[in-house]
């Protein structure tokens, strides 16, 4: 039975960026079922109170989009009991990790080099055509597995924001679901109470001073150009979501079928 629309979205207390992905509209008039496909923040940190609610979801699966670095950055996920856990990295655990480090340490001029005059905007839109062009293998899993049986699901990265919120899109495409509500569902990440907590090694106000920050944002965005470069490179690479999800990630139209018949009203 398809759960109805939650009247108040939960307020979890060491998980950010949680929510439902249901009721987003498809191009052929249906929608998302509500309780069977979430997106989150990572699980470390989650109370007690957080993983009772989890648990309560009826969760069949949690793919982890985590490298080695974040685990042991935020922690492994907690244990919800029942639940298969699946790790899946988007991206490889050296990939990016002098700069993540100079993010956290780094001084002004530092950060100026690595990310000023859109160098930080730019980074982000090649980490997301880079994995969209280079992690089939990793989409292709997740897609197949939906369909067989691991449903309800939930996807998580460490904010939830870019390789959560590509894995959702792919899944989204998948069903058929119009482009501009997967736009919006992304842009969900922006919300106040959503947004990854930006780690800085120093306490001292100028490791958060206005220009500091103003130099991370693109990092912490979600930025629909972001999005619009992996939509981009799947039309440039394969011509399409179609041969895209056929060619690259072997989801032929009897798969496709047996998602919508999962996910979709």
């Amino acid at each position: 039975m398809t759960q109805q629309v939650p009247s108040t979205e939960p307020e979890l207390a060491g998980v950010r960026n949680f929510r439902d992905v249901g009721g987003l509209p498809t191009t052929d008039g249906r929608r998302v079922a509500y309780g069977r496909l979430f997106r989150s923040g990572h699980l470390a940190h989650a109370t007690e109170s957080d993983a009772a609610f989890l648990s309560s979801l009826g969760l069949h699966t949690i793919f982890d989009f985590r490298n080695a670095a974040d685990q042991k950055l935020e922690g492994p996920d907690v244990e919800l009991p029942g639940v298969r856990n699946v790790n899946l990295p988007l991206t490889d655990p050296a990939h990016g990790a002098e700069f993540w480090t100079m993010v956290r340490d780094g001084d002004l001029d530092q950060l100026r080099s690595i990310l000023a005059d859109g160098k930080g905007a730019n980074r982000m839109i090649t980490s997301y055509r880079t994995i969209i062009k280079e992690r089939t293998p990793e989409h292709s899993q997740v897609l197949h597995a939906l369909a067989e049986d691991s449903v309800p699901a939930l996807m998580h990265c460490a904010a939830g924001k870019d390789r959560a919120g590509l894995s959702i899109a792919v899944t989204l495409l998948a069903l058929g679901v119009e482009r501009e509500a997967i736009e919006a569902d992304y842009l969900e990440s922006n919300a106040a109470h959503r947004r990854y907590k930006v780690h800085r090694s120093s306490s001292s106000a100028s490791a958060y001073s206005p220009e500091v920050m103003e130099l991370l944002r693109p990092l912490f965005d979600a930025r629909a150009e972001y999005l619009a470069a992996a939509f981009d490179t799947i039309e440039e690479t394969w011509g399409g979501v179609d041969p895209y999800l056929e060619q690259a990630l072997g989801v032929t139209p009897e798969i496709r079928e047996r998602l919508r018949k999962r996910f979709l009203d």
